[in-house]
C-alpha cells in the first residue's frame, strides 16, 4: 500500500533530514547506498515530521505545548522538571489518529513478512534537527528495545513523541537556539540486531581526544549497545590505522580490556518499561575481548566506507560517530546509526591549545582521559539524579554515570568524573562538547572522592586522567602552528618516548620522530620482565598472581609482552605516516629491568649499573 505518514529505509535518502530527521534519513542513506559496498544495515521505517504535526494538532496541542514552554525559564530546575513532565503527559494521554495506526500496523506487517512473526524492534526518535554538524543532541530522546507486536509498537510511539519534551530535550534546543516547535520527531522502527546474545558499541572514525583523522576507534562490550552509549560500563577499546587498512594489512594499533560488568539482554516476557534488563557478567567473559581481531577490522572497513560516503556527498571530509551491533544468532556485524562527529572534526587544524600542569601531587582517582584540559576546583559527589540541584557553578561533578537527564547541569560544571564510561560515552560526548576535562571509567571516584575536597583534574598528560589532590598551578598555551618558522635545509624531527601523546604530538610541524624510546612503553605499557613471562609457570604465586592481572585478554603471557610493545611502536609510527620514525631499541640497565615486576629474579646486581650490562645484552 501507498504510505503517507511512513517511508521505509529504501525510500530514504540524507536528503530526507527535514522529514525523518538525521538518524532515520542516514539510516536510509546507508541502506540503499552502502549495502552493496558490505555495510549491512538492518531494515526498517520511519515516520514523517507531517505525522508528529497531524498528531499535534489532531489532539490541538500545539498552542499548550507553546505557551507552556514560552513561560518557562529553563535555569529553574524545579521549574523544567514541572513544565516537561505536564507536556510529556499531555502527549501520551493524547489519541492516535486513527489513519496514522493503519499505517503503522501495515508497515510492521511487512517488516514481519520480511523477517519473522512478531519481529522483535528497535524504536528510536530522530528529531529533524538532530546530528546537526554543530548539533549533537546526545541522545536527546529516547530509544525502546525489545518492542514486539504493533500493540507494544504503537504504546512506544506515544512515549517516543513525548520524549521530545524531556527536560535535557527541552534545555539543549534553548542552549542551542533552536525554536521548539519548529523541531519535528521522526520515528525509527528498524529490526533488533541480536547483541544481546553478543556485543556491541560505538565507532569514531577519528581520534575523539586529539582529533586525529587516520584512525578508526572502537569500544565494544557484551549485550545490547545502551550500556556502552551510556557509559554503564567500562567497554573494550581498540585502535585502527586507515592508511594501510585500505593496503591489506591488519593494522590494529592498540587493543585495551574493558572490565565489562554489566550486559543488557532481553527481559523475559517483557512489558513496554522492561523490555530489557542488566545481568552481570561472569568474570571469565570480562577478562576476554568480546570481539576478536578480524571482526574489529571488519567494522573499521565499514567505518571508512561510510566515512568516505559521507565526505563524498559532503565535499570535504567528515568523521563519523557510528553505532554497530554484532548479532549473537548468526555472529553477522550491522551498522545501526551513524552521524557527522561534532566536536574533534571542527575544530582548526593549525591552532595548538596546551595545557601543562606545573607540578603534581597525590593521584587519588585514575581512569580514561576526555579532552586536554586541566580544572581545578571543589567537587560535588551527586549519587541520584535527584540531588542534581545541589551542584554549584564551577564545581567538578563526580558521579557513578550520565544519561541526558543530568544535562541542565552538566553545563555549570567546571570538569566531571565517573566511576562507569568509555570514550565514548554519554558523559565524554558532551563534555568534549561543552569544552571541559572529564575523567571516566575510575571505578572509585564516588568513594575515593569527597564533596568540598578541593582537586585538580588533569586530562593533559595523555590517554590517562588523573585527579591529584589540592589545587595544582597550570597554565595554558596557545600556539598558532601556520606562524612557527621552519628552516629551509634541516629536516626537525622529534624525540618522543609515549604512544599516549604520538597523535597529539604529531600536529606539531615536524620530519618525523628523530628518536622513540622503546623503555617508556616497557615501564609503562608492560611493566613486566620478559624472562618472567617466559618463564611464568617457575615463578612465586604473587608474582604470578600480578601478571595475570595485566595480561588478562591475552592466550599466552609471552604475546601480551609482543603485542604490547609492538602496540606501542606502531602507534607512534602511525602517527607521523610516512614520516620516518627512528626507534632505539632498549637500553635499560639491569637495575631498571630488575624494576619491573619479576625483575629481581632474572637481574643480576652490578655495583655500578652505569658501567654493566645494557638493553638485552647479557
Amino acid at each position: 500500500m501507498a504510505f503517507q505518514y511512513i517511508r521505509f529505509f529504501s525510500e530514504l535518502s540524507i536528503d530526507d533530514v527535514e522529514q525523518v530527521g538525521g538518524k532515520n534519513a542516514s539510516l536510509g542513506e546507508m541502506y540503499c547506498a552502502l549495502s552493496p559496498q558490505g555495510v549491512t544495515v538492518p531494515n526498517g521505517f520511519a515516520t514523517t515530521a507531517d505525522a508528529y504535526w497531524y498528531f499535534l494538532r489532531h489532539n490541538q496541542l500545539e498552542k499548550p505545548i507553546t505557551d507552556a514552554l514560552a513561560a518557562l525559564d529553563i535555569d529553574d530546575t524545579n521549574a523544567l522538571a514541572v513544565t516537561g513532565a505536564k507536556i510529556r503527559q499531555w502527549i501520551i494521554n493524547a489519541e492516535l489518529p486513527g489513519d496514522f495506526i493503519h499505517e503503522i500496523e501495515q508497515a510492521y506487517q511487512q517488516l514481519e513478512a520480511e523477517y519473522n512473526t512478531g519481529v522483535d524492534v528497535a524504536v528510536r526518535s530522530s528529531a529533524t534537527a538532530e546530528d546537526l554538524p554543530d548539533a549533537s543532541f546526545a541522545g536527546q530522546q529516547e530509544t525502546h528495545l525489545n518492542i514486539s507486536g504493533s500493540g507494544e509498537l504503537l504504546h512506544s510511539c506515544r512515549q517516543i513523541f513525548a520524549s521530545l519534551f524531556t527536560n535535557r530535550a527541552i534545555s539543549y534546543r534553548t542552549d542551542k537556539g533552536f525554536d521548539h516547535m519548529s523541531v519535528a520527531l521522526s520515528i525509527g522502527v528498524q529490526k533488533m540486531v541480536r547483541s544481546d546474545k553478543a556485543s556491541s558499541g560505538v565507532m569514531f572514525t577519528i581520534d575523539t581526544e586529539t582529533g586525529f583523522r587516520d584512525v578508526v576507534l572502537i569500544t565494544a562490550a557484551w549485550g545490547l549497545g545502551e550500556n556502552v552509549v551510556q557509559g554503564a560500563v567500562n567497554p573494550d577499546e581498540f585502535y585502527v590505522f586507515k592508511p594501510t587498512l585500505a593496503s591489506g594489512f591488519n593494522p590494529i594499533l592498540k587493543r585495551q580490556l574493558g572490565s565489562k560488568k554489566l550486559r543488557l539482554i532481553y527481559s523475559e516476557g517483557h512489558t513496554h518499561a522492561g523490555s530489557t534488563r542488566n545481568i552481570k557478567v561472569d568474570s571469565e567473559l570480562q577478562d576476554q575481548f568480546c570481539i576478536n581481531d578480524d571482526e574489529v577490522l571488519a567494522l573499521a572497513k565499514m567505518a571508512v566506507t561510510i566515512e568516505q560516503h559521507y565526505s563524498h556527498k559532503a565535499g570535504h571530509r567528515m568523521p563519523m560517530d557510528i553505532e554497530w551491533a554484532k548479532d549473537g544468532d548468526t555472529d553477522e556485524l550491522f551498522i545501526v546509526q551513524a552521524r557527522p562527529e561534532t566536536v574533534e572534526s571542527t575544530k582548526s587544524s593549525h591552532a595548538l591549545e596546551n595545557h601543562v600542569l606545573e607540578q603534581r601531587g597525590e593521584v587519588l582517582v585514575k581512569g580514561k582521559s576526555v579532552g586536554s584540559k586541566v580544572a581545578t576546583g571543589k567537587v560535588r559527589v551527586i549519587l541520584e539524579p535527584s540531588q542534581m540541584h545541589e551542584l554549584q557553578a564551577n564545581e567538578i561533578l563526580v558521579t557513578d554515570i550520565t544519561d541526558p537527564d543530568w544535562e541542565p547541569v552538566m553545563k555549570i560544571a567546571s570538569a566531571i568524573v565517573t566511576n562507569r564510561g568509555g570514550r565514548t560515552c554519554h558523559a565524554a560526548i558532551v563534555a568534549r562538547e561543552l569544552g571541559i576535562p572529564a575523567i571516566v571509567g575510575t571505578n572509585i571516584a564516588t568513594q575515593a572522592l569527597h564533596t568540598n575536597d578541593e582537586v585538580t583534574v588533569s586530562c593533559a598528560e595523555g590517554d590517562t586522567g588523573f585527579v591529584y589532590q589540592g589545587l595544582l598551578p597550570y597554565h595554558t598555551e596557545y600556539i598558532d602552528m601556520t606562524t612557527i618558522p621552519r628552516p629551509k635545509h634541516t629536516n626537525v624531527m622529534l624525540n618522543l618516548a609515549n604512544p599516549e601523546i604520538a597523535f597529539e604530538t604529531s600536529m606539531l610541524p615536524n620530519s618525523g620522530v628523530g628518536l622513540a624510546r622503546m623503555e617508556f612503553i616497557i615501564n609503562n605499557s608492560i611493566r613486566i620482565h620478559p624472562n618472567a613471562l617466559l618463564n611464568f609457570e617457575q615463578l612465586p604465586l604473587d608474582k604470578q598472581q600480578q601478571i595475570s592481572l595485566l595480561t588478562n585478554g591475552y592466550d599466552k603471557p609471552e604475546t601480551f609482552y609482543v603485542q604490547r610493545l609492538a602496540e606501542g611502536i606502531a602507534t607512534i609510527a602511525a602517527a607521523f605516516y610516512p614520516k620516518p620514525v627512528i626507534v632505539r631499541l632498549s637500553d635499560f640497565k639491569s637495575n631498571e629491568y630488575a624494576a619491573l615486576i619479576g625483575g629481581n629474579l632474572f637481574e643480576p646486581v652490578e655495583e655500578n649499573p652505569m658501567l654493566g650490562f645494557r638493553g638485552a645484552s647479557r
